[in-house]
């Protein structure tokens, strides 16, 4: 059996938003990075929504999954590999004399809760991993 059948939409979900999450995270380094730039406009790559209506809407076909308790179909998850994310521009409200709209405080903090998020889908990652291992070696 392959690993994408045993774990498939949660792994598959997870491993997009890390990738995601990723993005993400250049963009914002990217608007600190130019906090000093003249006319710079930040962006954010936003992707939480496409996600959930992937996950939503992954049977794709005629036939679904009726109960959360029955086994997974084959290919359920393409679409959570085909979400992309949308990048938008996320001026400041109030941009400064030279045109630059970066807060410095609104861009740390998105950070912040970016790289909390990533690490805590890194740490469910791990959990699968540690159920799939035990499930391999059997109780002791």
């Amino acid at each position: 059996m392959a690993l994408d059948g045993i774990f498939n939409t949660t792994i598959n979900l997870l491993e997009k938003n890390l990738d995601l999450r990723v993005r993400n995270h250049n963009f914002i380094s990217a608007n600190l990075a130019n906090a000093e730039t003249p006319g710079y406009i930040p962006t954010n790559l936003s992707f939480e929504g496409e996600l959930k209506s992937a996950l939503k809407n992954r049977g794709g076909g005629t036939a679904s999954v009726t109960n959360p308790r029955h086994i997974p179909l084959k290919g359920q998850a393409g679409g959570i590999a085909e979400v992309r994310g949308t990048v938008i521009e996320t001026p400041a409200g109030s941009p400064g004399r030279d045109g630059n709209g970066v807060e410095l405080e609104n861009e740390m903090g998105k950070l912040v809760e970016n790289q909390i998020l990533y690490n805590a889908s890194v740490q469910i990652i791990g959990k699968q991993f540690e159920t799939l291992k035990t499930a391999i070696k059997g109780s002791i």
